[in-house]
């Protein structure tokens, strides 16, 4: 019935889009400036270079103004890889990862707490709005070792006139990984459904998110120092604390997972708007009249269901197992801890806008009310209300040279009652050659997440004969106090763009209170004192000569107070690239990659929980990551292959080869020597 109900309302919308489009006598190109209506037969392109995709082709991020056109660039392979430098994983691809970078989750309200798959979800900020005068596509596939495979697919087309654009995103990823029960299969889907109408009143967006991550979670290995002897350097020999007898698909659309995390979440969204205000017309050359609609007032509601899924499975747990390596007491059949929520919010916002020529500076103030639904574990249920509101004032002056954006948010009334979020940031325009300068300040004050309240009814037994009987809330195995206190995090950062030296310099510190954590695999606790963190950061681009280029990104992070938290000081990538034109329409890029991190404690991960932890035992110091990579582009095909970690070069006692092995987590190796090649081919019609 919710489904029947969102459909009706799209092809009421689009009914109501042909009204307003009857008797029309102009059209808007893709930065939304009038032109003429097309006649049968002209082509408004036709003087237009058909390979400028830049041309037709722009979009915007939801709920931004700022417009992007298409990235063409090929000098940078990790764009394909979805997460940062900055990040590490469990050592493969699509796996666990976290932000070594300290980025603390600033949103007051509920949260469910499962963060560590979040860089591969598609989500309503991500989301891309396309306008395009030509259907456009765009076709992914990249293929790695061992079966490693990532589609991607990218189609978006306008209709009715361009007054409607639909876009489907797909994206399906197969990593067996190097190891025994590593293999990841995550799959995206996103549909979103755009609409204006002709007369610029009326606007809305339907939007279908399907993401699911399945991640295979070994443990670790049981003994790091059998890298050193495997032979014939087969590291399915290599011993794992879990599903050691799980094997891998390399077959992408059947992948699954036997033993490890499931994360999956469904979303519908539904947000239509309608304005008044001022029309007015211009006319060119005396006989073109263009007509003009300039919105005053805006009135906006949007619904939004979310289903999220949560989950922990051992379909063939070993005991001795769970017993030796995590003092836990596993039941003989499968065990399976789960998280279920379901999130329905409706919003009702009002937008106002002073100034009639500039639609970019704007007051907007909404509230929204919450309703939450869970079902943690076999049998416990838990039902949340809450209504917040909130006001956002943005101004991007029409000389684009100030642009402020200051917004807020409060709990009102609910069991998060109290929440807040406040943040301002100013940005000011210098000019080309002196760049620019954005300063800002968040605030928020939140209730730790769900995932830190103690296992859902049930008894965790351990090996030194203990009971721990939990009272209530989430349905993984977590122990913890029942009086948190709310977290508080303030933030105050500064960026500096210099495009004459093609340099960012960028700033951060954070002051946290009450500090929320896991500190082994199973027990949540928080930190009251507060503590200091300050980064600091560059990313430079160097030409040294006609064809070379170096590319610098680096950052520094140090804390200042008693805080169980563990950080590198020094991240740093640089990349010596060749790139040019050559023949026309070859565009090369091949060069270098080094990534380094200095020395530090990193966190362990907890499959039981899909939370990384604070522990102070084991300090990793690796070699730099270094890659190998060749990509070109000709017209809209582009051609992408790394090697990566020649870093393993190893000359030891058993003579030559690529098996000294990195380190991402205790126990969790990085992989050894790894090529990927992959083809991204784009078709406008």
């Amino acid at each position: 019935m919710f489904a029947l109900l969102f459909c009706g309302s799209v092809f009421a919308q689009i009914n109501q889009l042909n009204r307003f489009s009857n008797g029309s006598n102009y059209q808007t190109d893709n930065q939304g400036r009038p032109m003429p209506k097309q006649q049968p037969g002209s082509d408004s392109l036709k003087l237009r270079d058909k390979n400028e995709d830049s041309i037709t082709i722009s979009y915007h991020y939801f709920d931004s103004s700022l417009i992007h056109q298409i990235d063409s660039s090929i000098n940078d392979f990790g764009t394909r890889l979805l997460i940062p430098f900055t990040s590490t994983d469990l050592g493969n691809i699509g796996s666990p990862t976290e932000s070594l970078l300290f980025t603390p989750y600033m949103k007051p309200g509920w949260n469910a707490g499962f963060h560590s798959m979040d860089p591969y979800r598609l989500t309503l900020n991500n989301t891309k709005v396309y306008s395009a005068t030509r259907p456009y596509s765009v076709l992914g596939y990249m293929l790695g070792q061992r079966g490693e495979q990532y589609i991607d697919v990218l189609h978006t087309q306008p209709r009715a006139k361009g007054n409607v654009n639909f876009t489907f995103e797909y994206r399906l990823l197969n990593a067996p990984g190097a190891f025994t029960n590593q293999n990841n299969a995550n799959s995206n889907l996103r549909v979103n459904i755009a609409i204006n109408s002709a007369n610029k009143r009326y606007k809305s967006n339907f939007i279908v998110i399907r993401n699911s991550m399945q991640a295979a979670i070994n443990g670790g290995l049981v003994d790091p120092a059998s890298l050193d002897n495997l032979a014939l350097g087969n590291t399915l020999e290599a011993v794992t604390r879990l599903g050691s007898g799980n094997t891998a698909s390399s077959n992408p659309f059947n992948a699954s997972v036997a033993t490890g995390d499931i994360f999956k979440d469904v979303t519908l969204y539904l947000r239509q708007s309608f304005d008044l205000g001022q029309k007015d017309s211009i006319m060119k050359n005396d006989t073109v009249v263009y007509r003009l609609f300039y919105p005053r007032l805006r009135f906006e509601h949007s619904i939004k269901f979310t289903n999220y899924n949560y989950s922990y499975i051992d379909k063939s747990p070993v005991a001795d197992d769970y017993l030796e390596y995590y003092q836990f007491i596993a039941p003989s059949d499968t065990i399976n801890f789960h998280d279920n929520w379901k999130e329905l919010t409706n919003e009702f916002a009002l937008y106002t806008y002073p100034v009639k020529k500039n639609s970019n500076q704007y007051l907007k103030l909404y509230i929204d009310e919450q309703s939450l639904s869970g079902k943690l574990g076999n049998t416990f249920q838990q039902k949340y209300n809450n209504i917040f509101a909130g006001a956002q004032y943005r101004n991007t002056t029409r000389n684009k040279k100030w642009d402020i954006d200051a917004n807020g948010a409060l709990y009102l009334a609910g069991n998060y009652s109290g929440n807040y979020f406040a943040g301002i940031s100013l940005q000011r325009d210098f000019g080309k050659k002196i760049g620019s300068l954005q300063l800002g300040f968040q605030n928020v004050n939140q209730t730790p997440a769900y995932i830190f309240n103690s296992s859902a009814g049930t008894s965790l037994a351990f090996g030194d004969s203990t009971q721990v009987n939990t009272s209530s809330h989430s349905g993984f195995p977590v122990i913890a106090a029942s009086d948190f206190k709310n977290q508080n995090i303030t933030k105050a950062y500064a960026v500096l763009y210099v495009p004459s030296v093609n340099m960012k310099l960028l700033g951060n510190y954070y002051l946290y209170k009450n500090y929320t954590y896991f500190k082994d695999y199973f027990t949540a606790a928080q930190n009251s004192s507060p503590f200091n963190l300050l980064q600091i950061g560059i990313e430079k681009e160097t030409r040294l000569g006609k064809f070379f280029h170096w590319y610098i990104e680096a950052y520094a992070q140090q804390k200042a107070g008693d805080v169980p938290l563990h950080v590198p000081a020094l991240m740093m990538r640089n990349r010596l690239s060749f790139e040019g034109n050559f023949f026309q329409n070859l565009y090369i890029a091949t060069g270098i990659e080094a990534r380094y991190i200095s020395p530090y404690k990193p966190d362990g991960y907890s499959p039981f929980t899909g939370q990384f932890y604070y522990q102070d035992d084991e300090r990793i110091s690796n070699r730099p990551d270094i890659s190998f990579y060749v990509n070109f582009r000709i017209k809209r095909f582009k051609f992408f292959a790394e090697y990566t970690n020649l870093n393993t070069v190893n000359w030891g006692q058993n003579g030559f080869g690529f098996n000294h092995y990195n380190f991402v987590a205790p126990n969790y190796p990085a992989l050894g020597l790894w090529l990927r090649v992959g083809i991204w081919w784009t078709f406008i019609n």
